[in-house]
């Protein structure tokens, strides 16, 4: 069985956050899982940035003539729906 291979990555952290992390029994396998879920979660548009370049703005807007964001009547958060889907 081959070991995978892994790099050791670091960054800083402010007073607080050095003391909020204090507490957690095993800081990597913690951060680890934050770090993957957050990229999990990213915004397949704007990689995380929270900002559209005038080209995905475009391309989104492009996008948003058949489709539409709605809220969820079950769990009340935001999400994409097909307008053609609905229209069926």
């Amino acid at each position: 069985m081959r070991r995978q291979k892994t790099e050791v990555i670091s960054f800083k952290a402010d007073e607080s956050l050095f003391e909020a992390l204090r507490g957690v029994r095993n800081r990597s396998d913690f951060i680890r899982h934050a770090v993957l879920q957050a990229l999990r979660n990213t915004c397949p548009l704007c990689g995380g940035t929270g900002v559209l370049t005038p080209e995905q703005q475009e391309h989104l807007d492009d996008f948003l003539a058949e489709h539409a964001v709605e809220e969820c009547d079950t769990c009340h958060e935001r999400r994409l729906v097909c307008l053609k889907e609905a229209s069926r």
